[in-house]
């Protein structure tokens, strides 16, 4: 598991720069398939997460929910039977911050959590 969720997300007010290319390389080396993709010039990391059906799809978009609800921080989700994508990006700085990896350790550990 990735010492990122350990962490917690510190507000990010919009003084803060989008991390460089090499420091998202390094985060994203710490997250199994989470990539980095483009929207309109802005960077974001995703993951596409497979469920055996919508009933489990949408239990997972709930508990991310409920995580970015306790952090004030929030992504795109798009759910659908048997898959959820979710996006991270820090909107107030038009790129990604580590708060944004904090989070997709925490989706991620929300998984492991669940098988054990």
């Amino acid at each position: 598991m990735s010492e990122l969720s350990k962490k917690l997300c510190v507000p990010c007010r919009g003084g803060d720069s989008p991390l460089s290319p090499e420091e998202i390389s390094a985060y994203l080396r710490e997250l199994p398939d989470w990539e980095r993709i483009e929207v309109k010039g802005v960077a974001r990391i995703r993951k596409r997460f497979r469920f055996r059906n919508f009933r489990e799809a949408l239990a997972f978009t709930d508990e991310v929910g409920r995580l970015a609800e306790e952090q004030n921080h929030h992504p795109r989700i798009v759910t659908q039977w048997g898959a959820v994508a979710v996006d991270w990006w820090t909107h107030v700085i038009g790129g990604l911050h580590e708060n944004d990896f904090i989070m997709a350790a925490r989706c991620d550990q929300l998984l492991t959590n669940r098988d054990s």
